[in-house]
């Protein structure tokens, strides 16, 4: 069977301010901010020709989730075009005092690191570019 599903359209990230939380986004990943509600309770975000709707949540609750073998884990993972590109944003975010975690060689192409964002919330950032966005 053909899927007729054709990409994920919006990840949904609990985040304790929204408002912070886009400008974090906005200021150190290249985020751009389409909508903020009147109540602050969620805004969304375009990134990585991605919808994040960040959604007001109480502190301490994240988008991670423990593993059997791996520990805690990250939700997704971001792609960038090569490992030159990957060492540039790596680069860039540790001068912004970014948390991140070291340059990994997981033991498959390319290399990764983590980011976490003031939340608490683990993102993965790999070298290795999707082959249906080499095409584009």
């Amino acid at each position: 069977m053909t899927s007729k599903l054709l990409r994920v359209g919006t990840n949904y990230l609990p985040v304790t301010d929204p408002k912070e939380s886009s400008e974090w986004f906005c200021s150190n990943l290249g985020a751009e901010m389409t909508y903020l509600d009147d109540g602050n309770n969620h805004a969304i975000i375009n990134l990585a020709n991605q919808s994040f709707i960040l959604i007001q949540s109480q502190k301490g609750i994240t988008a991670n989730f423990q593993t059997i073998r791996d520990g805690l884990m990250f939700p997704f993972t971001f792609e960038v075009n090569g490992e030159k590109a990957l060492l540039e944003l790596y680069q860039q975010l540790t001068a912004k005092n970014v948390c991140v975690g070291e340059i990994e060689d997981r033991g498959h192409q390319g290399k990764n690191f983590i980011i976490t964002d003031p939340d608490g919330n683990r993102y993965d950032v790999w070298s290795e570019l999707s082959e249906d966005f080499k095409m584009k």
